[in-house]
């Protein structure tokens, strides 16, 4: 078992402990009111573990408790790792962050963006500006996800069989083939929208490196930084067995429900392997990856980004300088904007108090649609995670929450 505990006494690293169980406490409510089925967080602080607790059921209408062996479905909490993946080819000098993706990726040579008009006819013009890679690290292309329902070309997606995922039997690349003939939302560069920016990103790895993604996230970052329970889809035997159920929100009461049409996802190989939100993995696993991150692309001499490229990736690349409430488009997740910056592959906070939270300046994180989350503060050195299955994020703000319950347990700031 990967079991992750409490290794120092929270006090050393100025936690109190007895607050630290404020977040026990408070997750456990949900459970008690069948809002969600389990339950996992941890939090560390110098690289050591101060809380660890999972609680309730991966697969209640079985009656299996969560524990550190459960497989949860991070969805876009891949993206952070596509994003490093694609970094490490940057220092290898396979590309420059101003290429063009049509050099690698000649799919999209001539991107048209929409003007106006519905889903079925829509008026477009050639983009004045090609899609560069920055613009995929920051979700500046102009792609979208069919499931924001907020602009006549996610229902193009949607149409097209492009919305929780994609077309059965289609692959990466006849993916990137769709995307790149349907039209981009505005001009690269302009504006900021989540999508499927960081999927293509993963082509691009693959073009560039010559190898399938899941064998270079296997042998390039996961084997590396000992991620050995982290992978497209659980392995038929224990690994499957531990997989989570999928849960969504009735629509009256917002009581978790199953749901094995999406939770079908991670329960065999995929054709189609998602950079942007593909990935099973533990706790256990993913804590290593934030200790990773948090040390600046090293873990236990494992080094895969240099410390500069890792602070350039954690700073805020938005044109402008802008924060998201400026710049981007609205998403359907429950965090805010305001004061929120985006770098290479994941939100900087630029400004706390415009944020309204308790986190710190640099502080850079992400999530994923099933309302997990992580984020690392380095300046006060700390890293937390929460796991659960409930899609989508926008449920319940348990990730903000997080933040609240975290920060007033520190007792001792840096």
């Amino acid at each position: 078992m990967s079991e992750l505990k409490v290794d120092v006494d929270p006090r050393e690293l100025g936690f109190d402990p007895d607050r630290l169980r404020r977040i026990d406490r408070h997750y456990d409510r949900y459970l008690e009111r069948d809002l969600l089925t389990s339950w996992a967080a941890v939090v560390a602080r110098d690289g050591q573990i101060v809380h660890a607790t999972v609680h309730g059921q991966r697969d209640r209408e079985a009656g299996l408790p969560a524990d550190w062996n459960t497989r949860w479905r991070i969805y876009s909490m891949t993206k952070p790792i596509t994003s490093v993946a694609a970094m490490m080819l940057f220092e290898e000098g396979a590309f420059s962050l101003l290429d063009e993706i049509r050099r690698f990726l000649p799919e999209f040579s001539q991107p048209r963006v929409y003007l106006r008009g519905g889903a079925t006819n829509p008026s477009t013009a050639p983009a004045a500006e090609p899609i560069r890679v920055w613009h995929l690290l920051t979700h500046t292309s102009g792609l979208t996800y069919g499931f924001h329902h907020g602009h006549p070309v996610d229902e193009i997606y949607r149409r097209s069989g492009y919305e929780w995922g994609v077309p059965s039997g289609v692959d990466l690349a006849g993916a990137c083939a769709f995307w790149a003939n349907t039209p981009l939302l505005f001009e690269p560069g302009t504006e900021w929208n989540y999508g499927v920016s960081t999927d293509v990103l993963g082509r691009l790895v693959e073009v560039v490196s010559g190898m399938p993604l899941d064998e270079f996230f296997r042998t390039r970052i996961f084997e590396p930084l000992g991620m050995s329970d982290t992978a497209f889809w659980a392995e038929e035997g224990e690994a499957l067995d531990n997989l989570a159920a999928l849960y969504i929100p009735r629509p009256d009461n917002k009581r978790a429900i199953r749901n094995d049409a999406l939770g079908a996802t991670g329960r065999s190989r995929p054709a189609f392997l998602s950079g942007g939100g593909g990935l099973v993995s533990t706790a256990a696993d993913y804590h290593r990856f934030t200790q990773f991150l948090l040390r600046r692309g090293e873990l236990d001499g494992v080094r895969l980004l240099s410390p500069r490229t890792f602070e350039r990736m954690t700073q805020n690349h938005l044109p402008g300088g802008f924060d998201l409430e400026r710049i981007g488009r609205p998403l359907f997740a429950e965090t805010r904007y305001d004061g929120v910056g985006f770098g290479l592959g994941f939100s900087v906070l630029l400004d706390p108090v415009k944020a309204k939270t308790t986190g710190s300046v640099g502080e850079f994180a992400w999530g994923g649609a099933a309302s997990t989350g992580f984020w690392v503060d380095p300046q006060q050195s700390i890293t937390a995670m929460f796991f659960t299955q409930l899609l989508p994020s926008s449920t319940h703000p348990v990730r903000p929450e997080l933040t609240q319950l975290v920060y007033q347990a520190l007792m001792d700031d840096k």
